[in-house]
Parts: structure tokens; sequence; C-alpha cells
């Protein structure tokens, strides 16, 4: 946690970095009426749950359809989960199959009592899946590590995120993001 802080602070006093060098990971209609960000962090298992057992029911009911639009926003809570973020988005290409198999083997790579134990892992994960990336340049890519650390960073600035998974529905937190029935009345009533 002290890296990351350190990382933090590092990157907020020296940034010089442009953000349109990392796309974000965005599914659905981009003129959609509702806009939906979630804040989460790879190695949190409440985020994990989101993507086993909310997501689903969002994408068929809402993003498929056209009617919002998601975003999903980095804010890791170790580096585990920033390095993971930083696999993420190595394809550059805004896409988010990636994400979400990280999410769904989680409990194969999140576990260790070291970064190098946890990104051995996540290694392993990605190789087993035949994912033709450059671990190491990914890990080491420093414009990746830039919109991430933004992404934090913002979230705290301006949605004064505290918590993973964190939903910003067209501007507003939405406090239960793990209650599917109540999501979908809200976005119901915005549509």
């Amino acid at each position: 946690m002290k890296k990351l802080l350190i990382l933090v602070f590092a990157f907020f006093t020296l940034s010089s970095f442009s953000k349109a060098e990392v796309k974000s990971i965005i599914e659905g209609n981009l003129n959609a009426k509702i806009k939906l960000v979630v804040f989460e962090s790879l190695t949190c298992s409440h985020c994990a749950n989101f993507h086993k057992n909310v997501y689903p029911n969002l994408k068929a009911d809402f993003i498929d359809k056209g009617l919002i639009n998601i975003e999903f926003r980095n804010f890791p809570l170790d580096l585990a989960a920033f390095n993971a973020s930083k696999i993420a988005h190595c394809k550059n290409d805004g896409k988010s199959e990636i994400l979400h198999f990280l999410f769904s083997k989680q409990n194969e790579w999140v576990k260790g009592s070291s970064i190098e134990e946890a990104n051995n892992n996540l290694k392993k994960v990605l190789e087993k899946q035949q994912l033709n990336l450059d671990f190491e340049k990914c890990i080491a890519d420093k414009s990746i590590e830039d919109h991430i650390l933004e992404d934090r960073i913002e979230g705290v600035k301006k949605y004064k995120v505290n918590a993973t998974p964190t939903l910003i529905i067209n501007e507003e937190k939405f406090e239960n993001p793990s209650d599917y029935k109540k999501l979908k009345k809200y976005i119901e009533k915005l549509i």
C-alpha cells in the first residue's frame, strides 16, 4: 500500500502525460442517455462479484440494447491490482475482454505473499489462456501507468470514491452496486 501511495504522490507531483495515449475500457452506445462509470480494483472480491452477478444482467438489459454506456475505470487497491490493470489496458484497444477474464480468474492469480508471487500467478493465468502479451513490457508501460493513476486520482477528487466497486450513474454515486434489482429500477427511471 505504501508503494501505491508513493506512486500516486509521484504521479500527482510530476505528472506529464496525455490521457489520449491509452484508451478507456468502454462498452455500449457512446451516445446513450445513461452513462455508467464503475471504479474497481482487480483484486477486489466485490468487484469480481459485480462482474459475475450484476454485469451480465446489465449487459443483457441495457448495454446490448444501446440504452447505457459503461466505462470501467481503474481504482487499484494494491500493487497486484495496479499491475493487473496495466495488463487489462495493454492491448490499448479499449475492449473489455481481458478485464472480464481477469475478474473471472481472480481466485487463480490473486494469491501469494509478495507482489512477485502475484505477478507470477498472473503470468501463468495469461499464458494458460494463450493471451499474447509481453507481460514485462505491459507492466513497465509508463503511459498505461499514468492512465491508471489518473483514473484513481479523479475517482477520489471528483467522486469521493473510497471503496470498490463504486458506480457513478450520470455523475451521481449509486450506493448499492451489488443489488441488481435496485440498480435496474434506478436505471429504468432514467430511461
